[in-house]
């Protein structure tokens, strides 16, 4: 199973920054993709942004020019650092992960796995 801990989110101002880490552990063979979604009271969850293995990323309309995802070299570890915040980012944050892991006798079998989330707060 692969698990993933999300860490930074938190209440800020409009206009400030926070940044988001989201670290994947388990019996990893191989990330595809990461991603952040994001979830406000009474909405749907929504993709906020994504990268894939190769660095390509993808971004929500809303948050382009102002988020920006990013990988560490290892590829487990997944970052959201988002400026120029406003009210309408309010919202818990959930990291995505697509990939695979190992099984016995060399086998990988895919995963997608969810982090718990993470309160994202902007109000002044």
């Amino acid at each position: 199973q692969v698990q993933l801990a999300e860490s930074g989110g938190g209440l800020v101002q409009p206009g400030e920054s926070l940044r988001l880490s989201c670290a994947a552990s388990g019996s990893i063979a191989s990330i595809n993709v990461m991603g952040w979604y994001r979830q406000a009271p009474g909405k749907e969850r929504e993709l906020v942004a994504s990268i894939i293995s190769g660095g390509s990323t993808n971004y929500a309309d809303s948050v382009k020019g102002r988020f920006t995802i990013s990988r560490d070299n290892a590829g487990n570890t997944v970052y959201l650092q988002m400026n120029s915040l406003k009210h309408e980012d309010t919202a818990v944050y959930y990291c995505r992960a697509d990939g695979t892991i190992r099984l016995t006798w060399g086998l990988t079998k895919t995963f997608t796995s969810w982090g718990q989330g993470t309160q994202v707060t902007v109000s002044a």
